[in-house]
């Protein structure tokens, strides 16, 4: 009985038909090439049609050498896209991204945000370096400008400011009269638009509710807030 294992495909009009039964060569191809077609699968599958055409009735060389054209283009492609990627990468230093990941085992997935450090070019990717750990740049769900970070900041810590004061009921002049008046000034002309457009809107009328509280101690008239187009 002829042995099976050396049969790697079957010839079917000058054209390979895999037969399901691979070469020690092609079990170790198999093992390093990428899933999907790039570059290196494109030639390997040109050279194996080239290796097992029908002697019968060859590829003719017009085919060869549309294939090759082809495989060109495919090469080109595929370095142009690697450089549009580290073009992309490089433009993210110094920049603050969302990195979103997802577990294989459990599906469950988790957000790292953090400032871009520098990016390192690797097998075709490119990793953005983030406090010393280096990330895939397919992984970034987010890129946030400056200024949005610094409002974003800007609004958190203010809200934790808000929420430091106590109840209504136990507010005072001598205790926080002075506080209430800086947070209402500080938010009424000195926070920016982009930053009240980040404020979460029960805070903003809680602080509010704090300043007209200090009015009433003060048996003055109830200040409001400026509007959007007078900011």
């Amino acid at each position: 009985m002829a042995d099976t294992s050396s049969v790697s495909a079957i010839i079917k009009n000058g054209e390979v038909v895999n037969s399901g039964i691979k070469t020690e060569d092609q079990k170790a191809a198999s093992k390093t090439t990428p899933n999907g077609y790039d570059k290196d699968a494109f030639m390997q599958i040109l050279v194996a049609q080239m290796k097992y055409q029908d002697p019968m009735e060859p590829t003719s060389n017009t085919e060869y050498i549309s294939q090759y054209a082809t495989f060109t283009q495919v090469e080109q492609l595929s370095n142009m896209a690697n450089a549009m990627s580290l073009s992309r990468a490089s433009e993210m230093v110094g920049k603050t991204v969302v990195i979103t990941q997802t577990n294989a085992e459990n599906g469950t997935t988790s957000e790292i945000q953090g400032v871009v450090d520098y990016v390192t070019y690797s097998g075709n990717k490119a990793y953005l370096n983030i406090n010393g750990t280096a990330y895939d740049i397919d992984n970034v769900s987010q890129v946030l400008a400056t200024d949005y970070v610094d409002a974003l900041e800007a609004v958190e810590d203010f809200q934790k400011a808000i929420d430091k004061l106590p109840n209504l009921d136990m507010i005072t002049e001598e205790e926080h009269g002075e506080t209430i008046d800086n947070m209402y000034s500080y938010y009424n002309d000195i926070m920016d638009k982009k930053a009240k457009n980040l404020m979460n809107k029960n805070y903003v009328t809680s602080l509010l509710q704090y300043v007209n509280r200090i009015d009433d101690i003060r048996e003055d008239t109830h200040r409001t807030f400026k509007k959007a187009d007078e900011v």
